[in-house]
């Protein structure tokens, strides 16, 4: 899989966490990762591209109109989640996806610093 980091989305989770638009939630990101329902709700009123820029991943080699195209998701479509950075981050790191691990970890840093 080639996927590279996804510059737009670095900078959209910049501006949401600098807005205070963040959840500081403590728990497992798999309990506030938005599932296919909420994914299919977004997208029935925005651009792939604005789902895009809730996924630190992006897969050059899938569609660009398909989901599957973004990987590493940080929010919920209206805020990042902390627990969202700190998987993507592990996740990343675990497969190998260096810049995109680098981004998290920065990502969170600027949350952590906002408190």
């Amino acid at each position: 899989m080639s996927v590279k980091l996804n510059p737009q989305a670095v900078s959209y989770a910049k501006r949401l966490i600098q807005e205070g638009k963040v959840l500081h939630d403590e728990g497992h990101w798999g309990e506030h990762n938005p599932d296919s329902k909420a994914e299919n709700a977004y997208l029935e009123k925005h651009e792939y591209g604005e789902y895009g820029n809730w996924h630190l991943g992006l897969d050059a080699e899938a569609g660009e109109d398909t989901k599957g195209r973004y990987k590493f998701p940080i929010g919920d479509f209206q805020k990042i989640h902390r627990d969202g950075l700190i998987a993507a981050k592990e996740r990343a790191a675990q497969q190998g996806y260096h810049d995109i691990e680098q981004a998290a970890d920065k990502l969170l840093q600027l949350v952590d610093n906002k408190q």
